[in-house]
């Protein structure tokens, strides 16, 4: 009934709803009238629309609640319009404070300005060889006080006028770079353009870092010279009253605070020279001293003191030589050799930036020597790649492989940092950038030098942005052509040093994967000296084998002398050897190579592609001929060690091995777990106490003799025993650990107590102890164990009894030489 009802009320609601929506369509033709095909043309938000449409959309999703499009318009209309303002104390101090993280920036800021200037000046004398003037010498050079505490960085570049003062450094954010850029634009030397550094306008400020006070001197060859002076608050300009002490060029002179003393030392100043400014194109020179060993002539008083001392000497030779040696000394000018102090202009930037050119025009002695002084390596580089990369990001490279792997390189692979430096317009910006190169590549050093980089205002750090991704794309591929493009003698010194980098590169750059399966080379059954590639190992495949075989161990002999390789190696297939705790997961990471897939020896599933009808049949009846004993095998004595017993088809020479199932742990991977500092734990263990397969040899006389011993009396025990002696010499055998040591080896001597008649309830003799039959023994054994005293005088010292065999002999040896005396005698 209640159904029914239910059924009547939804009839009702239906009906009603249909009723309201005729009637609402019957309101709606009555209002609205047709439309027509002329009203339609051009409407239609499907096909086409309007400029009108567009605008009236566009202005309707900007508008604010409670306002309408017309009010808005409105209210733009009259709306009073304002510039942002700012303190510019504040300001300042933001800029100084803020936007540098560190202080010795500031050099390498000047430097570049300088740099701009010395470009503008080169630029302009292209075309006018006389603005170059008499300062026809472009340089930069620094120069340090000690005593006032000041650094002054002079350039002989294009200068700045009084304007020029007032409008660059006195509008904070207001680049002379990028207006000079602009203005030239239309210049057909667009190249010359790209030399310049300058972008922002604030690299100045970054003076205030370090110094209480700057003082800028300026001279340009359209005005007289000019010193614009501030202390970060306010500044001032003036007319210099030395008058024209530059010629042209700039000088920016820097007070330095306090804290800041350090950077009047040569060591401080050489080092952040080299460090930021190395590969500026125009020379850098540093006021600096050295010491010095110089011939000074004696002087009067010191003279005749050296006079009065060669003299006294002089007396105790003839007086024929005295006046000779007066004679050659009164032609030489009397002189002494001291240290001086010379001071003198030092070059800091000898080092040429060989990146900004073509490959061809440079020399081999050239890339040794820019890499031993960009490295501080003494010897050269293994191998190097010198390219430009253009399309969506601009920029050039040259990537070196060192000789050698640093110390201890493979110790603690999360803490390698890129060796890779990051230049923009030849200026130094960071080596900090994580993500240039992926980690297995960190033992590639080298410079990338780019315009189009995205950087923060400070130059100090490269913002996240997509050309990374492209540069490093693109770096990684230029480094494996570099490898790849070694000859094979070369190519066994960078595998000794930098193979393991390969392998990890396999498990973790996916992109590049098959590229590196390419580069890879292991020991394998083929040869046992030399390794070889995949690529080698497939064109050496036999006709009918699918995969590529591998066996994982400790070491190529273990590997070798494996029961899993046994019947693969007399059957002609060669295995691949993997020595390397890495070499597992390398090779697990490739899914196949050249269309084979990989297939580990040591699990289960082996296949061989000779097998043919007749082969399975044969096999087949081997299986069920000892399914007894695999059934009982499994059952009864290690039905709590293994998941099953099965017939192997890879045993030749061995009795039984253990086999993982294709997900599981190879003896090998166990190892290796275990060896981990946080051993097995977790999600490890299941792994660890996943139950084997137990693969035995049908050929074996052991296991023959196991089958008819079961098939006679399953209950044997001594079939039980030797089962479980078999199965833990296959738990060694196959490179997996016993879980309880000691009761193998009781199993092992219960067979030898067996195999040599020795009862097995027969105990080890007791200790018999031995016991001193009186006291006295004792004292003797102390006495002589003490060593005698030694005689106070020869006096007290006992001659010692003649020996009886030495008498003897004396008499024999003195009887013969009567003898021969009385022969002696009758001769005469």
């Amino acid at each position: 009934m209640k159904k029914v009802l239910f059924l009547g009320v939804c009839t009702l609601l239906l009906l009603s709803g249909a009723s309201v929506c005729r009637a609402e369509d019957d309101d709606a033709d009555e209002e609205e009238p047709a439309a027509t095909v002329e009203e339609d043309l051009g409407k239609s938000k499907v096909s086409s629309s309007t400029d009108d449409e567009v605008v009236e959309r566009e202005e309707e999703a900007i508008k604010l609640d409670g306002l309408n499009v017309a009010q808005m318009k409105e209210l733009r209309d009259g709306a009073e319009k304002h510039h942002f303002e700012a303190e510019v104390n504040r300001m300042m101090k933001l800029i100084i404070n803020s936007l540098y993280r560190n202080k010795e920036i500031f050099l390498r800021e000047l430097i570049s300005n300088s740099s701009d200037a010395l470009d503008k000046i080169r630029f302009l004398s292209l075309t006018d060889k006389n603005v170059l003037g008499n300062v026809e010498e472009l340089s930069i050079k620094i120069k340090a006080d000690k005593d006032a505490h000041a650094l002054h960085i002079t350039d002989t570049g294009i200068g700045m006028t009084k304007v020029d003062l007032v409008k660059n450094l006195g509008t904070i954010a207001k680049s002379g770079t990028s207006e000079f850029l602009t203005k030239m634009t239309d210049s057909s030397e667009a190249t010359v353009q790209s030399d310049l550094i300058g972008q922002f306008g604030v690299g100045f400020y970054s003076s205030f870092l370090v110094a209480d006070s700057v003082i800028v001197t300026s001279k340009h060859n359209d005005d007289k010279q000019h010193i614009w002076e501030s202390e970060a608050d306010s500044f001032s300009v003036s007319e210099d009253p030395r008058g024209d002490t530059l010629g042209r060029g700039t000088t920016v002179s820097l007070f330095l605070k306090e804290e800041a003393y350090d950077f009047v030392e040569q060591d401080t100043l050489k080092n952040l020279i080299k460090k930021y400014s190395q590969f500026i194109n125009f020379p850098i020179y540093l006021w600096t001293s050295k010491t010095e060993q110089v011939e000074e002539p004696v002087e009067d008083d010191e003279e005749e003191a050296v006079e009065d001392k060669k003299d006294d000497e002089e007396d105790k030779k003839e007086d024929d030589e005295a006046e000779v040696e007066e004679e050659k000394k009164e032609d030489k000018p009397k002189t002494k050799t001291v240290d001086k102090t010379v001071w003198d202009w030092e070059l800091m930037n000898e080092s040429k930036p060989i990146w900004t050119r073509g490959p061809k025009d440079v020399k081999d002695e050239e890339y040794d020597e820019f890499y031993k002084a960009f490295s501080k390596e003494s010897d050269g580089p293994m191998a190097r790649i010198h390219f430009v990369a253009e399309g969506e990001v601009t920029f050039r490279s040259i990537l070196f492989v060192p000789k050698t792997a640093p110390q201890g390189y493979y110790q603690d692979v999360s803490k390698r940092a890129n060796q890779i430096k990051l230049y923009v317009r030849r200026v130094f910006i960071t080596d900090e950038v994580d993500d240039i190169l992926p980690k297995y590549l960190a033992f590639v050093k080298g410079i990338v030098d780019s315009d189009d980089l995205p950087l923060n205002v400070s130059r100090e750090t490269l913002q996240q942005h997509k050309l990374l991704k492209v540069i490093r794309k693109k770096l990684v591929r230029k480094v494996l052509e570099m490898v790849k493009k070694m000859d094979a003698d070369l190519y066994k010194d960078f595998w000794k040093e930098f193979g393991t980098s390969l392998k990890l590169g396999v498990i973790e750059d996916h992109s590049n994967r098959t590229r590196l399966a390419k580069l890879l080379r292991f020991y394998s059954s083929d040869n046992k000296e030399e390794q070889t590639s995949l690529m080698d190992y497939v064109e050496r495949m036999k006709e009918k084998q699918e995969h590529m075989y591998y066996m994982a161990a400790g070491t190529r002999e273990e590997a070798a002398s494996s029961p899993f390789v046994e019947r693969l190696l007399k059957k002609g297939y060669e295995v691949i050897y993997l020595t390397e705790p890495v070499d597992e997961y390398c090779i697990q990471s490739i899914p196949e190579f050249e269309g084979k897939k990989f297939q580990n020896v040591a699990k289960d599933g082996l296949t061989m592609g000779d097998e043919t009808d007749k082969t399975k049949k044969a096999a087949e009846a081997v299986e069920k001929k000892f399914e007894p004993l695999t059934k009982w095998l499994a059952d009864t004595p290690l039905k709590d060690n293994i998941e099953k017993a099965v017939v192997s088809r890879r045993l030749a020479d061995s009795p039984c091995a253990l086999v993982a199932n294709q997900w599981g742990w190879s003896g090998n991977m166990e190892r290796i777990m275990r060896a981990q500092a946080s051993g097995a734990r977790g999600q490890d263990d299941f792994y660890m106490n996943q139950k084997k397969i137990l693969e035995i040899n049908p050929r074996h006389p052991l296991i023959k003799k196991l089958l008819s011993n079961i098939e006679e009396d399953p209950s044997d025990t001594k079939a039980s025993d030797l089962a479980v002696v078999l199965y833990e010499t296959a738990v060694l055998r196959s490179g997996f650990a016993l879980k309880d040591s000691n009761a193998f080896v009781g199993r092992v001597e219960k067979m030898l107590r067996l195999s040599l008649d020795v009862g097995l309830d027969e105990q080890v003799e007791d200790e018999a102890e031995v016991e001193d039959d009186d006291d006295d023994a004792e004292e003797v054994e102390e006495e002589d164990d003490s060593e005698p005293e030694a005689p106070a005088s020869l006096d007290d010292m006992v001659p010692l009894e003649p020996d009886p065999v030495e008498e003897v002999v004396k008499e024999a040896e003195s009887a013969a030489e009567v003898s021969d005396d009385e022969q002696v005698k009758d001769e005469l």
